[in-house]
């Protein structure tokens, strides 16, 4: 149980803001054992954008409330996964060889692709979450950020780190055991089908779809991923859940 708990203070850790204090160090082995409670902090992060929403909601639009609910996704995990998308796209967009696009990644500055990128990831999910079913924009919001935290789980299983250096995606790269692959499965399935019944299945579709797209450009680039590549896909998949959450109302 203590291993559990320091694994899931690890994840919160590793993926948000929040104030939490790990009893063990931040090691390349405890960040790939506590992959298995990416989902348990996107319910987390979830739920406190849901909170939001409920004490906003009766006093302004949906449209305000969407804003709001950005601008808490951005300090809450302080721009993690944004500046992962930032940083691919440049990569990607400006690197023809392998080496050119991680050497790119590996630049702090931030280029036309990844502001367009950031630009567009903002405005898509700004439009999406304006246009979500009041009815059920808790579970398609909290369904969003518990698939697009699992997502990490099959990359980082299945796909080498591209870089022989150590990094983000080196400490998780072909690290995440079976069972912590399986346990942070079966809790985002758990979470996903709770909230959702049947249409839960509509959003796996889509988030596998996102990761089996992102997974194979990835290799076919870099020959793997790193870090960014595990950012970019999270947003990509949080936009695909909201997108078939609108078209599913």
């Amino acid at each position: 149980m203590r291993s559990m708990t320091n694994s899931f203070l690890v994840a919160t850790q590793f993926l948000t803001r929040l104030p939490v204090s790990p009893k063990e160090d931040f090691s390349a082995d405890a960040l790939a054992s506590s992959t298995a409670f990416f989902p348990v902090v996107g319910l987390l992060v979830g739920a406190g954008g849901c909170l939001l929403r409920w004490i906003l909601l009766p006093h302004t639009n949906a449209s305000i409330v969407a804003v709001a609910i950005l601008i808490y996704l951005v300090v809450v995990t302080g721009g993690l996964h944004e500046d992962a998308l930032a940083d691919a796209a440049d990569g990607f967009g400006g690197g023809f060889s392998r080496e050119r696009v991680l050497e790119i990644m590996r630049d702090s500055r931030i280029g036309s692709f990844g502001a367009i990128a950031i630009g567009l990831g903002l405005l898509s999910r700004f439009v999406l979450l304006s246009d979500l079913s009041a009815n059920r924009f808790i579970s398609y919001f909290i369904a969003a950020h518990v698939l697009s935290r699992w997502s990490a789980l099959p990359l980082a299983s299945l796909l080498p780190a591209a870089r022989p250096e150590d990094g983000q995606g080196r400490r998780i790269a072909q690290s995440v055991s079976a069972s912590s692959f399986l346990l942070g499965t079966i809790l985002c399935a758990g979470i996903v089908i709770f909230l959702l019944k049947w249409r839960a299945l509509y959003l796996v579709v889509a988030t596998i779809a996102v990761i089996a797209a992102t997974g194979a450009f990835y290799r076919h680039r870099i020959g793997g991923i790193t870090g960014d590549c595990l950012g970019a896909t999270n947003q990509l998949a949080e936009v695909a859940v909201y997108f078939m959450g609108v078209i599913l109302r």
